[in-house]
């Protein structure tokens, strides 16, 4: 018998229907839905969410793992959020950063005439701050897509990397 155990803390509220978990606190509400085939279980008693099996496969007590480990990041979510902080470098071309929509532009990277586009997730703010862009929002996975997005956009290929060091680097997650 495997059980991982996650305290709730005050201000939160979970809802469990099945797979699907809810959970919403100060900073808004967050949803997912666990697409697993061992027999684990998901249950809230008092203020404790309780994740078991009776399983004693390794494959099931790293699920179990899992699940708790997003749980308690959904809880973080609604209660701090979650900060990515990223930071413009260039020393050849100055480049401009600018957001449109569900789209970061990119422009004069490298000298480039047209602006290299990375994709906004989820409900994710994103805040550009002269030469810092804040990335903001209550999931975890949302956040770092939308950084790892930023950063892919920019990546150079073509040149010496240890020459050419321009691009949107990630510097500090919180």
């Amino acid at each position: 018998m495997m059980e991982k155990e996650i305290i709730v803390p005050e201000g939160v509220n979970i809802g469990i229907e099945g797979k699907k978990i809810k959970v919403s606190g100060p900073k808004g509400e967050s949803e997912r839905v666990f697409k697993y085939f061992f027999d684990i279980k998901i249950e809230k008693k008092n203020d404790k969410i309780l994740v078991s099996s009776t399983s004693d496969r390794r494959k099931v007590k790293a699920m179990i793992g899992t699940i708790a480990s997003h749980i308690k990041n959904m809880i973080i979510g609604v209660t701090k959020g979650f900060t990515y902080r990223m930071k413009v470098v260039y020393s050849h071309f100055p480049v401009n950063v600018k957001v449109e929509g569900e789209k970061v532009l990119i422009y004069n990277f490298l000298g480039e005439k047209r602006p290299r586009v990375a994709k906004i997730f989820g409900n994710t703010k994103v805040d550009v701050q002269g030469q810092d862009i804040i990335l903001t929002g209550i999931n975890k996975e949302d956040v770092g897509l939308t950084s790892s997005s930023i950063e892919q956009a920019c990546r150079i290929s073509k040149y010496d990397r240890r020459v050419f060091s321009d691009g949107i680097y990630p510097v500090s997650k919180e």
